[in-house]
């Protein structure tokens, strides 16, 4: 049989070019489209019914407003044009969203999870069985918190363009000292709404690979299980390698954009384990979604036993949401949803050196000190790097044991040690525009008299 499938793939391709019946612009174009219908299901999925889980409300229309508006070329120009259809189930509950993106394929779909979120299918993939109902959180919220008046001119500040033309900030929030000092939400937002945290989840999975050491499931300096076996070099690389992006793997794009596996249906296994070395590991910084990925899928043992609903329980993270592909491999190096004050008690559990309010330690002593540590190899630019953490080590008024939680659109996570404060700032940027994190944190710390 393999050797039929052998001989198959050798005769077409000794076919010529001109003699294919689709050139290539054309396939790209197809690509594109059913790219753009992948990301509009996800997105209208995963905010909608994210927000209805806890308790509050996302319109369709306010996604459109906000996520998917922005978003990269080509798929912005596409993306407005594909009709959507919202699924619900008897009870009201949010089932799928199917897109139309041509007249001779399926609907692309993707398919609400009550405990997993959101899962994409693949391009061509039927909807999945209902999965049981689980009912919306029912409990009381806290009152928003007005920020004090020096507080105040910072956050309003990054509601304009005063940190970088072109972005959109959703949300504001600092505290200190384990104490909310003041929140801000743009309208459509608010404490009970969550977000895509994007990379902010590498962040996450290195937690979620600390909690796994601290348990005796997992060790950093453990090889991940990549490569075949014999004269394969990738068998040497470890854990550590892949939360420093120092795996050595070929990426396809500069931060490997994985948009087969986030936009397109395809599963982590498909596409994120295989890439060939092109240098020794641990010699070279290369942010990889893939890395995050292996690194996921190398202890998905202990996840199986303690799942990130589990580990977030444990934090009092009740509004955050770890989404899988369609085969249920958690998507841990974007695809998260929370809220700024679950994202804000994950920095004080930072803060606290893995240890939750009750005494319980979650994360090895000094768990902090390992992700803040540039000790592989670095990055060029304004950040440094740990091990699923940035690092604002070079930032002019900020102090030097700052490091963060950044991802794409403009999501952050600021941790500063020294002054117990986490910052944290959520957005929609524009493809393309940079929030000033830095200028952002310097602002803060200085209107609360740092």
């Amino acid at each position: 049989m393999i050797r039929h499938t052998l001989a198959a793939a050798a005769l077409l391709a000794s076919v010529p070019l001109a003699a294919q019946s689709t050139t290539q612009d054309e396939i790209e174009v197809r690509y594109d489209r059913a790219l753009a219908a992948g990301y509009k299901a996800l997105f209208l999925c995963s905010a909608i019914a994210n927000a209805e889980r806890n308790g509050a409300t996302r319109t369709p229309e306010s996604v459109e407003a906000w996520e998917l508006t922005g978003i990269q070329a080509p798929l912005n120009s596409i993306i407005d044009d594909l009709p959507y259809r919202i699924h619900r189930d008897g009870s009201g509950e949010l089932h799928s969203v199917s897109v139309e993106w041509t007249d001779d394929a399926l609907p692309r779909m993707a398919v609400h999870n009550s405990r997993r979120g959101c899962s994409q299918l693949p391009i061509g993939g039927a909807p999945l069985p209902i999965v049981t109902k689980r009912p919306a959180l029912q409990r009381d919220r806290a009152a928003l918190l007005a920020p004090g008046t020096t507080l105040s001119a910072s956050f309003a500040k990054a509601f304009g363009s005063t940190y970088g033309e072109g972005t959109r900030t959703t949300a504001v929030l600092a505290m200190r000292d384990g104490q909310v000092l003041g929140e801000v939400y743009a309208t459509d937002f608010g404490p009970a709404v969550p977000q895509r945290t994007w990379s902010v989840a590498k962040s996450i999975a290195a937690t979620l690979v600390g909690a796994a050491v601290q348990r005796g499931q997992a060790d950093v300096a453990n090889r991940a299980g990549l490569g075949l076996g014999l004269n394969d070099r990738r068998t040497g690389i470890t854990i550590d390698h892949l939360l420093r992006m120092a795996s050595g793997r070929y990426s396809d794009t500069p931060g490997n954009r994985t948009n087969p596996l986030y936009y397109g249906g395809s599963t982590v296994a498909e596409t994120a384990l295989h890439w060939p070395l092109v240098h020794e590991p641990g010699q070279v910084f290369r942010y990889a979604n893939n890395d995050t990925l292996a690194a996921i899928k190398a202890i998905e043992e202990a996840l199986e036993e303690h799942p990130p609903a589990q580990f977030f329980a444990q934090l009092d993270m009740r509004d955050t949401v770890a989404e899988t592909d369609w085969r249920g491999d958690y998507i841990l190096s974007s695809q998260v949803w929370s809220t700024a004050r679950d994202l804000a008690k994950l920095g004080q559990l930072y803060l606290d050196d893995g240890v939750l309010p009750s005494g319980e330690r979650v994360l090895p002593e000094g768990w902090a000190k390992y992700v803040s540590s540039p000790s592989g190899p670095q990055p060029d630019g304004a950040f440094g790097y740990g091990a699923g953490f940035w690092l604002l080590n070079k930032s002019e008024g900020v102090p030097s044991d700052t490091f963060a939680a950044m991802g794409n659109r403009g999501q952050f996570i600021v941790i500063v040690s020294s002054l117990n404060t986490v910052i944290v700032r959520r957005g929609e940027d524009a493809a393309g525009h940079r929030f000033d994190i830095a200028g952002f944190t310097r602002d803060v710390l200085e209107s609360l008299g740092e």
